[in-house]
């Protein structure tokens, strides 16, 4: 049904399952980058305290199943089917979206479960996203930057009024870095709803390595499994969501919560023998802290494998990758619903900037040259710009098998 705004489909959806929502305690966090990758974390750490967690996130990487988690283990082939089969015609008759009933999937599965806490990622947007649709006990917002300006606008205060749709009354907000700008904007929301806001402060004493992330918080030094400069702002905003719900919850116990954080495609390693790895970061933001972070490790240039779906800002994008590729290969694929290579490859061939840039027509072939590449020069690799490369990515390097 593609994409409704409002939450009249959704609310529907759940009286007709009893209104499940009403009786979870939730967690809900927005943000532009960083909020899957937060929620993740969040839901380890509680569950190393001790905690029943369901986790909500989107979209998946391989199977649908994995949007919907309890204590790392997803929701199975069957509970699906029922889920359909008991509300086959209720959904058929509000007409409810793919996320809308997804949603609502979720939420009557975690209260089935009986979680102690729900952990609930936006979808998109926030304000009329079909997850606000929850009274949570804790908001967040992680990093917000340009991002779905088709639906969101295209401008950033735009973007920030959205997801400040977030902010509930009286409800405390955990807020992550942020412009100066969008800090002040989210601040004076948060006080005309009486929210009391917990900033996550200054992160210092931060170390790159190939196997994680090092930092000193308020809260303490920790170590992220998840790398990247980024990666110690998210785990720090979820220790301050873990802080904020369990004041009690001390630092071995977050530490080891983050050692059992499980977040694939994010900087993931894909080779055992090379450092190539798989990111999905899609807008130009996330890209810039990608690249970033694996010239910080390896204090080399990358070679890019590049793909991305037809809805993002591909000149934000072309701008934000100039001088930060040792070659960059364009590449695309009708079928997994990702830009076509030729049509990408103009935005940038276009731009005299770019230089050591070449298309690809196929997937697995861009693969292989990438391989050839990092083999070759000594320098590292990233495949990147979408969830939706995935598979393919994954059936190339035996992710899974």
């Amino acid at each position: 049904m593609g994409i409704k705004e409002g939450l009249e489909h959704t609310l529907d959806l759940l009286e007709s399952c009893g209104n499940p929502h009403h009786q979870l305690n939730t967690i809900h966090i927005a943000g532009t980058n960083g909020k899957g990758s937060t929620s993740s974390m969040l839901a380890s750490i509680l569950g190393s305290a001790g905690y029943k967690v369901g986790l909500y996130t989107s979209p998946h990487l391989i199977r649908f199943n994995e949007r919907i988690i309890v204590n790392d283990q997803s929701i199975s082939d069957d509970e699906i089917v029922s889920f359909l089969d008991k509300y086959d015609d209720e959904i058929d008759r509000i007409q409810s979206t793919f996320f809308e009933t997804t949603t609502v999937m979720a939420l009557n599965y975690f209260y089935q479960k009986k979680v102690d806490i729900a952990i609930i990622e936006v979808g998109l947007g926030v304000r009329l996203d079909s997850t606000n649709v929850i009274s949570p006990q804790i908001t967040a917002i992680t990093p917000i930057s340009l991002d779905h300006q088709h639906i969101l606008g295209d401008d950033i205060l735009k973007i920030a009024k959205e997801k400040s749709g977030i902010i509930k009354r009286n409800i405390p907000l955990v807020l992550s870095t942020q412009d100066r700008e969008l800090k002040s904007y989210i601040l004076k929301v948060a006080q005309k709803m009486n929210s009391s806001v917990i900033d996550i402060g200054k992160i210092s004493n931060i170390n790159l390595t190939t196997s994680g992330t090092e930092f000193k918080s308020k809260w303490g030094k920790f170590t992220s499994p998840l790398i990247g400069y980024h990666q110690s702002q998210n785990s720090t905003t979820a220790i301050a969501i873990a802080k904020t719900f369990d004041s009690k919850i001390n630092h071995q116990t977050i530490q080891h919560g983050l050692n059992q954080t499980k977040w694939n495609g994010r900087l993931q390693k894909i080779s055992n023998k090379l450092p190539i790895y798989y990111d999905v970061a899609h807008n130009a933001k996330g890209i810039d802290v990608t690249t970033d972070s694996i010239v910080s490790i390896y204090n080399k240039l990358p070679h890019i494998v590049l793909s991305i779906k037809g809805d993002k800002d591909v000149e934000l994008i072309s701008n934000e990758l100039i001088n930060q590729y040792k070659s960059l290969i364009i590449t695309g694929s009708n079928k997994l619903e990702l830009m076509n290579a030729n049509e990408l490859f103009k935005y940038f061939n276009n731009n005299s900037n770019h230089i050591n840039i070449e298309m690809v027509d196929s997937l697995k072939n861009s693969f292989d040259i990438l391989i050839n590449r990092v083999k070759s020069s000594h320098h590292p690799g990233i495949i990147m710009g979408s969830h939706y490369l995935a598979k393919a990515v994954f059936d190339k390097f035996g992710i899974f098998k």
